[in-house]
């Protein structure tokens, strides 16, 4: 039984949908009963009109993701953009897999990373790193993902596991989960389409994560559809809620 986290919708899930019309999308979700969203993005406004709909809509904002390209460009705007929206934390979504060509440059990719995340941690912000399969690769003998978060102290650099591409690139997620320990503070609940419809064991997820008790937000994604983004969205919580996860 969940003790008590909050679930999120990651709003990438139904791009579409908040491209037309952000403020009645988020309306939509919080009806569904999602206690907060994950931002990829602001749709069809910008970050103060996401910050009034969100706002209005009675929910609450469990993360940013910002690209490495804009926080190189523009780090204090997402540091003034997550706090304005009332979150702690920030996640880097996405690195190109190609950069991944040897343990140095790994090492490289997580030094810059920690370097991001010790300008958050100023402002008392939590930066975390979100994982595809690309990060389950190995190389020079070890997962990338492992090289990027060795070359980083955990306070500038946390894990946002998503346990959909850490099951895709051929790990357990659950073992990933009690490797990274407290580094998860969010975590992506997804699988192969809805939650409970593809190869992702989540009672063992959900242990591991419960063990050690320092998520702060379970942030339901769906990629993929069998439904309508909205409808499948609205599966996948009705899912959580069955296991008593939501």
């Amino acid at each position: 039984m969940s003790k008590n986290i909050p679930v999120a919708l990651q709003l990438w899930s139904v791009r579409e949908d908040t491209a037309r019309d952000f403020a009645g999308t988020v309306k939509a979700v919080a009806d569904m009963g999602y206690a907060g969203v994950e931002l990829a993005g602001f749709g069809n406004t910008d970050v103060r009109g996401a910050h009034a709909a969100i706002t209005a809509a009675g929910l609450k904002v469990a993360g940013v993701h910002a690209s490495i390209q804009d926080l190189r460009s523009d780090i204090n705007r997402w540091v003034d953009a997550a706090l304005l929206l009332g979150t702690r934390h920030v996640m880097c979504p996405w690195w190109p897999r190609e950069h991944y060509h040897s343990a140095a440059a790994c090492t490289r990719i997580g030094e810059e990373l920690a370097a991001v995340g010790a300008t958050f941690r100023a402002h008392g912000l939590h930066f975390a790193f979100h994982n595809h399969n690309n990060e389950l690769a190995v190389v020079e003998g070890r997962r990338v993902f492992d090289w990027i978060l060795d070359a980083a102290a955990p306070r500038d650099l946390g894990c946002q596991a998503d346990v959909y591409w850490v099951q895709v690139g051929g790990k357990d997620p659950a073992e990933f989960i009690r490797e990274q320990g407290r580094r998860i503070r969010t975590v992506h609940l997804k699988d192969e389409k809805e939650i409970g419809t593809g190869p992702v064991n989540f009672p063992s997820v959900f242990a591991a994560l419960e063990a050690i008790g320092a998520v702060e937000w379970y942030v339901v994604e769906v990629e993929q559809y069998n439904f309508a983004p909205l409808e499948s969205v609205r599966r996948s919580l009705a899912q959580l809620r069955s296991w008593g996860q939501a």
